[in-house]
């Protein structure tokens, strides 16, 4: 069973950044692919990044592609979404997941309960 934590949201103005992190406890993440979701108010859930476990592939969604940066540290059993030039669109509910073979909405092991994010002047 794997449990995974969030942090690092928190309000921003447009243009800044912030860091999330995705901490797991009770098994390594090793072996696990990572996924990085959102959902904003009165919207469905969406994709945002996911990275493999075996040789780091990355993917990111077009809304996000250039901005957002997907990465983990094995040693930490963490996962990293480095955020920058935030848009108030970029406003959500921003959760990690887990699974050991795939990426998307559907089929994920574990998730986590989800970080706030809030752009905003």
């Amino acid at each position: 069973q794997v449990q995974l934590v969030e942090s690092g949201g928190g309000l921003v103005q447009p243009g800044g950044s912030l860091r999330l992190s995705c901490t797991a406890s009770g098994d390594s993440l090793d072996d696990y692919v990572i996924g990085w979701f959102r959902q904003a108010p009165g919207k469905e859930r969406e994709g945002v990044s996911c990275i493999s476990s075996s040789d780091g592939t990355t993917y990111y969604a077009d809304s996000v592609k250039g901005r957002f940066t997907i990465s983990r540290d094995n040693a930490k059993n963490t996962v990293f979404l480095q955020m920058n030039s935030l848009k108030p669109e970029d406003t959500a509910v921003y959760s990690c997941a887990a699974d050991r073979t795939l990426c998307g909405l559907d089929g994920m092991d574990y998730w986590g309960k989800g970080t706030p994010v809030t752009v905003s002047s």
